[in-house]
């Protein structure tokens, strides 16, 4: 495609998907959940199928030398496909939340005002890598009815492919137009530069990805972005703390799965602690290939680790996401001194304290400045499925409008609306 086939393409998507917006955004609850119940049958049934063109995707991706964390993140597998399909009839069991009115108070004057809310229109989602992301917005688009239209990573457009032809399959079984939620078919990165310079079709765009990618579309796109950045999350080891239970959480915020940007990065244990925590963790992470990149006085501890990998960490390794097996470890004070780290390189992504001292979790919970801050669990928890969202479209360092994993109402927005018995303004 050149680029004015391609910016023909990219508007016929986009006039394509207003049209479909106005009947989406007055469609009756029970038909959105017909289709998110026919999509979450519909991947059940071609799981195999799915297998076939996810296969292709990957082995492209191997013969391209991409690591095998981001190949990981490729993969349909039936789990990956099973938790898609539960997050379809998740979200089909929730309450429709559009149309509903919130705060409506008396005035003065007679009149009655309160919020409506209501779908955004149109958002154009840019991603990398997860296929899944295709059936997690499509699902969430389709709920909160609005339309999208969805424009994957070129390592993923098999994948991508056969995903979208199920959600339109679902659209058209329950009665939805299918241009409710569109693929853009090219690889040609064009068509990005199209997608994000749409004002009059597109409302918001949401990246997913990279800090090259979000920056990118940050500094070209013509409407409003939704920003996912990335993942350098932190657990922090208090003093005091059940040592027992900060290994188990420490181990799977970080080993549990290398990719997502919800694994821990950054390891923080008080000093009082140290010596007891960091010999436990030490031979976790050894024992899994996990390197350690310490600060001196947690390497001074770690030597006696039998296999450790340790490395001196530099300052960039504080700030750092590695989507691999390697984790930054720095012995602190105590609280006031984790807070102040994590405010100073943390992404404000996810981050956790791992505590007995009720007073020092609540500080964490009111300091850390993070969309998602959490008490003795794991940072792999910061999913909208996990939170009860159905699912996501990702999770937003942003602080308007959406903040934390994006679920339905993130993808609304309110309007007031004013109920009135002939009052007239003096």
């Amino acid at each position: 495609m050149n680029a004015l086939n391609v910016a023909e393409y990219t508007h016929t998507l986009g006039h394509q998907a207003k049209t479909a917006s106005a009947i989406m955004a007055k469609a009756p609850a029970a038909i959105k959940n017909k289709a998110l119940l026919a999509l979450a049958r519909l991947l059940r049934e071609q799981t195999d199928a799915l297998q076939i063109d996810n296969a292709r995707d990957l082995t492209r991706a191997r013969a391209a030398g991409l690591p095998e964390p981001m190949v990981d993140r490729l993969k349909l597998s039936p789990k990956v496909l099973e938790t898609c399909a539960l997050g379809c009839e998740q979200l089909a069991a929730m309450p429709d939340i559009i149309g509903e009115i919130i705060g409506m108070k008396q005035q003065p004057s007679g009149i009655r005002v309160g919020q409506m809310r209501v779908p955004i229109g149109v958002f154009g989602m840019i991603y990398e890598s997860r296929p899944n992301v295709t059936i997690e917005a499509a699902s969430l688009s389709i709920k909160s009815g609005n339309a999208c239209i969805l424009r994957g990573g070129s390592e993923a457009i098999d994948s991508n492919k056969a995903l979208a032809q199920l959600v339109q399959q679902a659209l058209a079984e329950a009665g939805l137009p299918q241009d409710a939620v569109q693929l853009v078919q090219t690889t040609d990165r064009e068509a990005v530069g199209q997608l994000i310079a749409m004002p009059q079709f597109v409302d918001v765009i949401i990246p997913r990805g990279g800090k090259g990618l979000i920056e990118r579309i940050s500094a070209g796109a013509k409407v409003p972005v939704i920003k996912h950045l990335d993942g350098n999350c932190h657990t922090y080891v208090d003093d005091p703390c059940d040592i027992a239970m900060a290994v188990k959480v420490a181990d799977n915020a970080k080993t549990s799965k290398y990719s997502p940007c919800n694994a821990s990065e950054g390891l923080l244990v008080a000093r009082g602690v140290a010596a007891e925590f960091l010999p436990l963790i030490g031979a976790v992470y050894a024992a899994k290939g996990v390197e350690m990149r310490g600060c001196p006085e947690s390497l001074a501890v770690l030597q006696a680790v039998p296999g450790a990998r340790l490395v001196a960490a530099t300052e960039q390794d504080w700030s750092e996401e590695y989507l691999a097996p390697i984790i930054s470890v720095k012995v602190v004070e105590g609280v006031d001194e984790a807070i102040a780290h994590i405010n100073r390189y943390s992404s404000h992504h996810t981050d956790a304290i791992l505590t007995r001292d009720h007073m020092h979790a609540q500080q964490f919970l009111r300091e850390v400045d993070s969309a998602s801050v959490m008490v003795n669990t794991s940072t792999r928890f910061a999913d909208g499925f996990e939170f009860g969202l159905g699912a996501e479209i990702g999770i937003s360092t942003d602080k308007f409008h959406a903040r934390g994993p994006v679920g339905l109402e993130g993808l609304t927005s309110l309007k007031y609306v004013v109920l009135g018995e002939g009052e007239v303004r003096n």
